[in-house]
Formats: structure tokens, C-alpha cells, sequence
């Protein structure tokens, strides 16, 4: 049998969900298709989950590797024009495959993708999508070469399909550089090497529980991650472009990454290391966990040392700040993505203005001294 689409299952440890992810491989009409198992050295009972399956399925069995070995395994089994990456804690809806197919109706269509439903730990809708914001559609480059990767919205692995003739140009994915997020290599890429299509509806689950989650992570070693993704996806990239004989600014480029300002931001922080207590972090949960600059750091609001979301009002904001200077803050910083706070929460602007210095002002961060108040 001809095999239009192949559907690779990423696994490592996701056992209690993966028979849910196979299931909606399995169960998709329209497009002839395969579904291919790729177990990443697994320690839970992921093996027998895909034993059950026998012969409805491909698997392979690895050592663990990572997500970017296993995606590599997996599209080396292939047989598809098309591929799905999905990973074994999500699951596609209905239709998905024959939907995503019919979205290659040109050679130049390098990829599509389509919002996610995100569900909970048991599988239960929250009401959010994944991404929220529009996907891009059509041919980027032009707007891709004034501001580099790294700059449009996109979807997670399970929210995408391939051509087969794009992933045989880009893969290997180096898996020295992805053992996890192997999926932002093939997003950042597509759109310099072809048309994207986009699928309004959503097409498929995005699962978020406390295993998936890499937000965990310490942020100057998430950064540094992100950093060496964007340093491979523009290599890359430039690479082949000027095999078209198109050359790029990577200096400019870098004016609009999202890593590189992050970065820079956190070298202004860094300036703010004499103060011995801990820093209380305006970022609305944008840049995870983990020690900043060498110090404890608190998000704004918090519960229980967690991000527990923007202020009600002015007085909410003013009391939790003096709250948190009373055990011990010696500062506040607002990151540039939640400078909207100090023109929305005016009285809690005011107060901050009228008790505590400004120590540090540019356009990535502000940052007030708690250490010494001043009369009113």
C-alpha cells in the first residue's frame, strides 16, 4: 500500500498517555497512513502500552537520546510525503490527518499547522488554545529576512505536518543541541525554505501536566539553551540562503530576538547585585523559575513562591509589595513585557516613585530600590 502520511509518535516516560496518543493515530480516516512508535529509552511501562498494539503499529526502541534523536529514528522509519510529529502526551482530533494532507496542495508548501485545545492532566478541555494568537500563512521570507527567526507564532510539536522533501533537506536534527524542544528547529526553519498553510480549527490536544512542563527549569540555564537553538536555526538558515545568493544581517537580526533581549536584560540585572536581599521579578510569569543574577528572586504577584498572576487593583499591588519588602526584598524589577504595569496600576506606580528610588531605567528594565524607604 502507497503511504500517503506517516504519524511518529515521540515517547520517553509518557506511558500513562501514550495508548491516547495512539488510539488518535490509529483511529484517523481519509489519507492512507502509518503510525510509528518511537520509544526513547523509556522506564515506565511505555514498552508494554506498545507491545499491546502488535502489528497496528511501527515500533521503534531505543536507548534514551533525547526528543531530537527520537524524531530523527522516527522519520528514518517514514514512509510518508507527509509527517506528523506527535508527542505521546498529546493526541490528534478526528479528521486531523485528512485535513493536514489536503493542506500540501503545492510542492513549495513546506509545512501546516493549526491551533491545539489544551487539556489537563485527565484530558479535560481548560477553554485555552495553543497558540492563541493568529498563525502566519503564505511565503514569510521577506518579512523572515528583515527580522530573523525566532519572531513569528507557531505551534508545538503535535500542531504541525511536514513534507517529507522539506524534513529530507533540514534533518538530522542536531541532537547534541535538542535533547528536548527538538520541535523549534523544524518551526524556525520552515518558513525560509517555503509556504506555510494554516488550519483555522484546532486539530489536535496539547496535554499540560507537572511532567510536561520545562518552564521548571533554572532561567540563566533556559536562556543559555535558547540561545544555542537560535545560534543553530540562524547557521543554518544563512547557510542556505546564501546558497540562493541572498545575504543576511545577523546583527540585525538579533535586534529582534526575543533570547538576545532577555540576555541583554539580565546583564542590567546583574548591575544589581549589591543588593544582598532577594528581587522581587514584574515578568508575569514569562520567564520561569530558578535563581536571577546570582540571587533569590520572587515573582509578583506570589503564592506560595509561584506566579499567581496581575494584581486586581492598585491597593492589592501596593500591599503585596510592602508585604514582600517586610520579608526581606531589597528590589523590584519590571522586565520590558510588563512595563504596561507602571501606566495601568498608576497609584501603584506613584507609590513605588514616592517611597523608592529608581535605580536602573533603559527600555528591557526597571528597577526600584526596597531597601530604604523613604518618608512620605
Amino acid at each position: 500500500m502507497s503511504i500517503e502520511l506517516s504519524i511518529v509518535i515521540d515517547n520517553h516516560d509518557q506511558g500513562q498517555f501514550l495508548s491516547t496518543a495512539i488510539d488518535s493515530a490509529l483511529e484517523q480516516t481519509g489519507s492512507k497512513h502509518e503510525v510509528i512508535v518511537v520509544d526513547d529509552g523509556s522506564r515506565d511501562q511505555s514498552r508494554d502500552v506498545i507491545a499491546r498494539y502488535e502489528d497496528a503499529l511501527v515500533p521503534v526502541l531505543k536507548e534514551n537520546r533525547g526528543q531530537a534523536s527520537a524524531l530523527n529514528a522516527g522519520f528514518a522509519r517514514a514512509r510518508g510525503d507527509v509527517i506528523i510529529f506527535l508527542d505521546a502526551d498529546d493526541a490528534l482530533l478526528p479528521g486531523a490527518a485528512e485535513r493536514a494532507f489536503s493542506c500540501f496542495d503545492s510542492p513549495d508548501v513546506v509545512k501546516a499547522h493549526w491551533p491545539m485545545w489544551v487539556v489537563d492532566e485527565n484530558g479535560c478541555r481548560t477553554g485555552e488554545l495553543r497558540p492563541a494568537a493568529p498563525l502566519p500563512e503564505g511565503n514569510r521570507r521577506e518579512i523572515l529576512l528583515r527580522t530573523g527567526p525566532t519572531t513569528e507564532v507557531a505551534p508545538p510539536t503535535s500542531g504541525n505536518a511536514w513534507a517529507r522533501g522539506f524534513l529530507e533537506r533540514v534533518l538530522p536534527i542536531p541532537e547534541d543541541i535538542y535533547r528536548i524542544s527538538a520541535d523549534k528547529h523544524l518551526l524556525e526553519l520552515a518558513p525560509f525554505f517555503g509556504t506555510l498553510r494554516r488550519c483555522e480549527k484546532p486539530m489536535s490536544l496539547y496535554r499540560r501536566h507537572p511532567a510536561g512542563s520545562q518552564m521548571s527549569s533554572d532561567f540563566e540555564e533556559r536562556l543559555a539553551r535558547e540561545l544555542r537553538f537560535y545560534n543553530c536555526y540562524c547557521d543554518i538558515i544563512e547557510q542556505h540562503l546564501k546558497a540562493e545568493g541572498i545575504q543576511v544581517n545577523r546583527q540585525t537580526w538579533l535586534q529582534h530576538s526575543w533570547w538576545h533581549r532577555q540576555a541583554d536584560a539580565l546583564r542590567d540585572i546583574e548591575k544589581l547585585r549589591a543588593a544582598e536581599g532577594p528581587l522581587v521579578l514584574v515578568d508575569d510569569g514569562a520567564w520561569g523559575g530558578g535563581r536571577l543574577a546570582g540571587r533569590d528572586r520572587l515573582p509578583f504577584l506570589e503564592h506560595d513562591g509561584l506566579y499567581w498572576g496581575s494584581p486586581a487593583d492598585d491597593a492589592t499591588a501596593i500591599a503585596e509589595l510592602e508585604r514582600m519588602r517586610s520579608m526581606g526584598a531589597s528590589s523590584i524589577v519590571f522586565v520590558w513585557s510588563t512595563f504596561w504595569w507602571l501606566d495601568h496600576y498608576r497609584g501603584f506606580r506613584e507609590h513605588l516613585d514616592r517611597h523608592y528610588p529608581c535605580i536602573l531605567s533603559n527600555d528591557r528594565v526597571v528597577a526600584f530600590n526596597l531597601e530604604s524607604k523613604r518618608n512620605p
